[in-house]
């Protein structure tokens, strides 16, 4: 017998793959996804969006790309997974995913390759955006000049490509790198952490996907999840997965704060310093130091 037997589940719920089933929509979720939405509708050029490790970046770009109708946009998700990205790497993977057949070798021929695409989208009445997750990889001014170059594509009614980076704090160094294209930024947005009653209602959403409709943390263990994951949603998934694992092997019906505790220090997150600043600093210190008396 597995957690997911002994507690009723029908799937794995805090699990951190990225999967779209599990989208929550909290505040400041559902706002910067209206945001964005609304800086691709109207072909703003760039837009940014910020979130230190763990808030859901990764999630919610996968969830605009699926919310972009195909019949309104060409769009695309492209994720840079190292540092050591060319100009001429970049300019090739924008063009097969914008849907150029047989991109060419030579920049200046995938540009013009490019350039008719485009042209081809917005003949047909839709609008072409690339979104780009983890973007604070592309740490070079070549890099940030052709995206310039690809911002400055026009026809007469405007700009005929936009981009969304999807980036830790450390995208905003690699904007610096050029700024005329820094101050082609038409909007950012920076994702925090969840507050205590977000924090609660991820969880409970979470469960609620995979056929759990009965309350497995008790209250305080609700307050205990916020605390030492500090409503960073990756720790919030990590923490409930061990307390769920440690609650089956115990026969916990409900998990309780008690449990958290101790898997909090297995984890060393009560000595991890906190890396998402905003005014409830201080009473998250307190509550922790007033969770592990």
């Amino acid at each position: 017998m597995s957690y997911l037997s002994f507690y009723g589940l029908e799937g794995q719920p805090f699990s951190n793959s990225p999967d779209n089933r599990f989208y929550f929509s909290s505040g400041q979720h559902a706002e910067a996804l209206l945001r964005l939405k609304y800086a691709v509708d109207s072909m703003k050029g760039l837009a940014v969006l910020i979130g230190d490790i763990g808030t859901g970046k990764t999630t919610l770009a996968r969830r605009m790309l699926d919310e972009l109708p195909e019949d309104v946009y060409e769009s695309a998700l492209l994720i840079i997974i190292h540092s050591s990205v060319t100009a001429e790497w970049l300019l090739k993977k924008i063009s097969v995913q914008l849907g150029v057949p047989e991109v060419a070798d030579s920049k200046v021929e995938i540009l013009g390759q490019l350039y008719h695409r485009l042209m081809e989208i917005h003949e047909e009445g839709r609008k072409p955006v690339v979104l780009i997750d983890e973007a604070q990889m592309l740490k070079s001014r070549e890099l940030m000049e052709e995206f310039r170059g690809l911002l400055n594509i026009e026809d007469t009614h405007g700009k005929l490509l936009s981009f969304i980076f999807f980036g830790m704090p450390g995208l905003n160094e690699c904007l610096a790198l050029d700024p005329p294209l820094e101050q082609r930024v038409a909007f950012k947005y920076k994702l925090k952490s969840l507050e205590p009653d977000a924090t609660e209602a991820y969880i409970r959403h979470r469960l609620k996907i995979v056929g759990c409709e009965r309350d497995l943390f008790t209250p305080e263990a609700y307050h205990a999840l916020h605390a030492y994951s500090r409503g960073i949603p990756r720790l919030i998934n990590t923490l409930c997965d061990n307390a769920l694992f440690e609650g089956f092997l115990v026969k916990k019906e409900q998990i309780d704060r008690d449990l958290i505790v101790e898997i909090a220090k297995d984890l060393d997150l009560e000595k991890r310093p906190i890396v998402l600043l905003d005014d409830a600093d201080d009473e998250v210190e307190d509550l922790i130091e007033r969770i592990g008396e």
